[in-house]
């Protein structure tokens, strides 16, 4: 089978920010805002230092906690390089409104509930890909991800637990099989469109990885219909190619997805396309700020409040990291129009 497949360090970083940028900013000024809204920065492609390992850190996903983004990433750092588990982390950014300065940092995080959660998800196998989402039709929150099943292949899991509220812990139950979605071969890396109506996700059921499309009927829980019989999902021919095509990821009209199509730059490079007209658009390569040589891998995209570009974080095996694979972000702009 292929396998190609973020508090309290983090807490004293975002401090430590804050306390920074507020000695910069203190001056007195008749309009002291000059730059009321954020730019991640675009020109550079920057390693979250603070929370890769010299392992394979990768196949993040965003969660959403406090004033920073807390992480939740597959890496084989506990095993010294062997098997995959779900880790806990964060990354936290200011931007200084004075004066357009922009500051970051990121580390291993030790949060009561995300520690429950990741550990009742983890496997005696590989545990990859995991997702995060709401479900507005019965109110719960899930996590997603894939694991490996008794014949070594991939197989889609979810947990439920209602939204965490101040200090109290909620149930988690699972994980369950989706069983919806798992074929006899490695199914991975799923991803919803805003409705939650529509799941994205790769195969390599008729050999290659595609991406495929399952919808959900309306007003159908989450777990009825992940937990429903198999059948085949819908391949999305628009942004398939006789290659690998996979991880794909979801946000308003964007996907991002990763790819080792002819005419990349090296190994996996990450791609996007716009929905409109009621299709996916054709693909198109970030480029070469973005992509290298080596592999480029599981795309993360988000969109900060109060900041002019989306957030890109993705994971890379480029030369000048900690070791393998190594989680990087950057600023990007995508015009969805």
């Amino acid at each position: 089978m292929k396998k190609s497949s973020l508090i309290t360090g983090s807490l004293f970083v975002t401090w430590m920010l804050i306390i920074a940028f507020s000695i910069t900013s203190c001056k007195k000024d008749d309009n002291p805002i000059k730059f009321p809204k954020g730019t991640i920065p675009d020109t550079t492609t920057t390693a979250l230092a603070d929370l890769n390992s010299a392992y394979d850190d990768y196949n993040l996903s965003l969660y959403q906690l406090y004033d920073s983004y807390g992480l939740i990433f597959s890496s084989n750092r506990g095993s010294s390089g062997g098997q995959f588990d779900l880790e806990q982390g964060a990354v936290s950014f200011i931007w200084d409104q004075t004066n357009g300065t922009f500051g970051f940092g990121s580390g291993e995080t030790s949060d009561i509930f995300l520690s429950a959660l990741t550990n009742q998800a983890n496997t005696s196998g590989n545990d990859f890909g995991p997702y995060t989402f709401f479900s507005t039709v019965d109110g719960y929150n899930y996590l997603m991800l894939s694991s490996e099943n008794t014949s070594g292949d991939l197989d889609f899991y979810f947990l439920k637990y209602l939204p965490k509220i101040n200090n109290d812990l909620p149930v988690i139950t699972g994980p369950f099989a989706a069983t919806l979605l798992n074929s006899s071969s490695d199914d991975a890396y799923i991803s919803f469109d805003t409705n939650r109506d529509t799941a994205y996700y790769s195969s390599n059921v008729s050999g290659n990885f595609n991406i495929y499309l399952k919808q959900r009927p309306a007003e159908t829980s989450m777990v009825t219909w992940l937990g429903g019989s198999y059948s085949a999902g819908t391949p999305v021919d628009s942004l398939n190619s006789n290659d690998e095509d996979k991880c794909p990821f979801v946000l308003n009209k964007v996907m991002a997805f990763a790819s080792d199509r002819a005419g990349g730059f090296g190994g996996f490079d990450l791609y996007y396309a716009i929905y409109k007209h009621g299709k996916w658009s054709t693909p198109v390569n970030f480029g070469p700020d973005i992509n290298t040589a080596y592999n480029e891998y599981r795309p993360i995209i988000e969109n900060p409040d109060n900041y002019t570009n989306t957030l890109l974080m993705f994971s890379s095996d480029r030369p000048g990291g900690k070791g393998r694979y190594d989680i990087y972000f950057r600023g990007v702009t995508i015009e969805s129009e």
